[in-house]
């Protein structure tokens, strides 16, 4: 049975609710620049907690878009990467990161759009 023009399916509710969450979108695109330990995903997110950034790792990872990865050894290495469920987001991560330089509030409260556009 084909959707209803305007409706929202189950799946697109489902992906909507786990790139949704507080710090996801953020994660994601700090992993598309390749594997990260968890030190450089905290560095590269400002604002995240260890717990959070924890929690939300394991959501992902349970979502089936991180792969944890243990390098035995000593020390042990734990590493981050995208699936590649993870990995086909980029399409979507860069067009949100796109809409952000031109559309998202500045501080101000004027779009950047609005404002003129971003200044370099």
């Amino acid at each position: 049975m084909k959707e209803a023009e305007g409706s929202v399916c189950q799946h697109f509710q489902r992906a909507a609710e786990v790139l949704g969450r507080r710090w996801n979108p953020q994660i994601v695109r700090v992993l598309l620049g390749g594997p990260q330990r968890f030190g450089e995903i905290r560095e590269a997110i400002p604002g995240i907690s260890d717990h959070l950034l924890s929690e939300r790792l394991k959501q992902l990872e349970a979502e089936g878009i991180v792969r944890r990865e243990v390098t035995g050894g000593r020390p042990v290495l734990i590493e981050y990467t995208l699936t590649p469920a993870g990995t086909d987001l980029h399409g979507a991560i860069g067009a949100l990161g796109a809409w952000a330089e031109r559309w998202a509030v500045e501080p101000s409260g004027q779009s950047r759009s609005a404002a003129g556009g971003r200044s370099r």
